[in-house]
């Protein structure tokens, strides 16, 4: 039992790594685009506000880690947990080598219902729990790109007001900017991100009846935050190349809105206790504020991609998850 609880938090540890390289790149993207950060400046500006964010607060990790299903009261716990996270590190590796912006929540999320299914049965998921985590990850997007817009629009007024000339002049003040919006988003992101795996750790750990409640420990924030941390450190050179480049031409004053407006979206679902994508978040808000810009100029092909794999990760990490909980049964059970 210790030996795979020790193994599940390796594993959930990984996980975390992994989603740092995968998903920070998208809060530093917008900055090295504009050039208002070197990308060595970037990747180690968010390690640092990653690990920051993630010992902020628990309150998503207690949303995975009980609100999908009790695991106090689930059968084959462990081998679930396993399973989970088995399912999330393989889809996020895969959509990293394509440079895909593909959701780690999504992934988690998925894999960790279709992993319930196959150990306990349809019964054991608490799919109310399940539809309102799954609400918020489908709604947050279209809020970004519509809030994201939004800001951008007001924006855009007050520079024609000013006139072309002081476009420069507003240019180089965004790019000055852009260095606290693209930190305070890498902090929100370690705050909601680190949290998801903080949350299946904390899952098995009732499932073994280690702890009788869903509180986050310090040593599993601890340990959380210091692997989204050096994962960031890596940088995900692949999807800041797709999300800085392909899916629009990314000015400062839209770069700094399209991180401002994702803070503020994932500061408030943080708050609330919900997990999201900040992947989504961050890629909706820069269509978003692109789409005011130049709207012909968004590149809609990659957008599609982008979405079609959005809409697959969560039926393919539950299918996966399934799956593979049935090998693990039939191999040890």
């Amino acid at each position: 039992m210790l030996t795979l609880l020790i193994f599940i938090v390796v594993l959930a540890l990984v996980f975390d790594f992994i989603n740092g390289f995968h998903d920070t790149a998208n809060a530093i993207a917008t900055s090295i685009s504009t050039r208002a950060l070197t990308p060595k400046t970037a990747v180690i500006m968010a390690a640092v506000l990653n690990f920051l964010g993630a010992v902020f607060s628990s309150e998503v990790a207690k949303t995975v880690g009980g609100k999908i299903a009790n695991p106090a009261v689930i059968p084959n716990g462990l081998m679930i947990v396993i399973a989970t996270l088995f399912a999330a590190i393989a889809w996020n590796l895969i959509t990293w080598y394509f440079g895909i912006p593909s959701s780690s929540s999504h992934t988690l999320i998925g894999s960790l219902a279709g992993a319930v299914v196959a150990g306990a049965g349809w019964g054991a998921v608490n799919w109310s729990g399940f539809k309102e985590i799954i609400l918020i990850l489908v709604l947050s997007p279209i809020v970004a790109f519509a809030t994201g817009f939004l800001i951008m629009w007001i924006l855009k007024q007050i520079i024609m007001a000013k006139g072309n000339s002081s476009r420069t002049k507003f240019n180089r003040l965004f790019r000055t900017l852009q260095v606290f919006s693209a930190a305070l988003l890498s902090f929100s992101h370690g705050g909601n991100d680190a949290q998801k795996a903080m949350g299946i750790i904390v899952f098995a750990l009732v499932a073994t009846g280690v702890q009788t409640d869903l509180d986050v420990p310090l040593w599993v924030k601890l340990l959380a935050a210091t692997a989204m941390g050096l994962g960031s450190s890596i940088g995900g050179w692949r999807i800041i190349n797709t999300v800085s480049k392909k899916l629009i031409k990314i000015e400062p004053i839209n770069g700094f809105a399209s991180d401002l407006n994702s803070s503020i979206i994932i500061q408030a679902s943080t708050a609330m206790g919900m997990p999201l994508s900040t992947t989504h978040v961050i890629s909706s808000s820069i269509i978003g504020t692109g789409s005011v810009i130049r709207f012909y100029d968004v590149k809609w092909s990659v957008v599609t991609k982008m979405v079609t794999t959005w809409v697959i990760t969560i039926p393919i990490s539950m299918a996966l998850a399934y799956v593979l909980c049935k090998i693990l049964f039939g191999l040890f059970h």
